[in-house]
């Protein structure tokens, strides 16, 4: 196999949550490109056919289906549909999250907290059991998280993030223990965490000048990230040619953690 062929993702199946819109959305869209077919999860069903026809247009199958990930029953639903389908799920990408609201640790609610805990940290552990049961039958799979560097550091010049961070942070730990567990099984479990990026949780910050102007003055590389920049990422997760990468946490910041 020569290293460009490695890269290629002719029909594999691939399940991308939180596919219709933002990261998600590139992703999915950029492991079409490549040649895998998608089925897109999300709970707005309206864009995640939008993505749907997308990929459709690439030439390649692609589904949407509704789901709320934080519910056990409606993962294990993702899973039925998709084998009925497909019959084998070869690629899973956990981007579904939600961010929290700029409130101080000490006037976070109870209901905020167990919000963003429930989508980003438990709903991603939801669909890696269930998706992780196939994959272990199958004996080969490729799993990736998306956790954010606000789990490795803090983010300067913001009030709140203690729910997302630690939600963010329970991410890359959780994929390091997949990781060790399901290696016997051929299974790799990898995580991208994607430093500061223009998508639609972000556009709220963003719109304040001075908020921007100090998130690019903590990028070396000097701008704010796009969504198309985790295309590279993805597809080299979950292609061949990250065979033996496991556990590991690919940070795509433009540098912001290295100060």
């Amino acid at each position: 196999m020569s290293v460009l062929s490695s890269f290629n993702l002719d029909e594999k199946k691939v399940i991308v949550t939180g596919g219709a819109s933002g990261l998600g959305k590139a992703m999915g869209i950029a492991l079409a490109e490549v040649g895998a077919d998608v089925a897109i999860v999300d709970t707005n069903i309206e864009g995640a056919q939008i993505v749907v026809d997308e990929i459709k247009k690439l030439g390649r199958t692609s589904f949407s289906v509704e789901t709320d990930i934080t519910n056990p029953e409606q993962v294990k639903q993702i899973v039925e549909t998709t084998m009925n389908r497909w019959g084998r799920i070869d690629i899973l990408v956990n981007s579904a999250g939600i961010g929290e609201a700029s409130i101080p640790p000490e006037e976070l609610s109870e209901e905020n907290w167990n919000s963003v805990i429930n989508v980003n940290l438990t709903g991603t552990f939801w669909c890696c059991r269930e998706i992780g049961k196939v994959m272990i039958k199958q004996k080969r799979g490729k799993i990736i998280n998306v956790s954010s560097i606000c789990g490795s550091i803090v983010a300067k010049g913001q009030a709140g993030l203690s729910a997302y961070s630690a939600s963010k942070g329970g991410v890359i730990l959780l994929t390091k223990v997949l990781a060790a567990r399901w290696a016997k099984h051929n299974i790799n479990v990898n995580c991208i965490s994607p430093g500061y990026m223009r998508t639609p949780m972000s556009k709220a910050v963003l719109s304040d000048p001075d908020t921007c102007q100090m998130i690019v003055e903590l990028v070396p590389m000097g701008r704010i990230g796009n969504p198309r920049d985790l295309a590279g990422a993805v597809v080299f997760l979950s292609s061949d040619a990250s065979n033996f990468i496991t556990g590991h946490d690919l940070v795509v910041d433009g540098g912001a953690t290295v100060w």
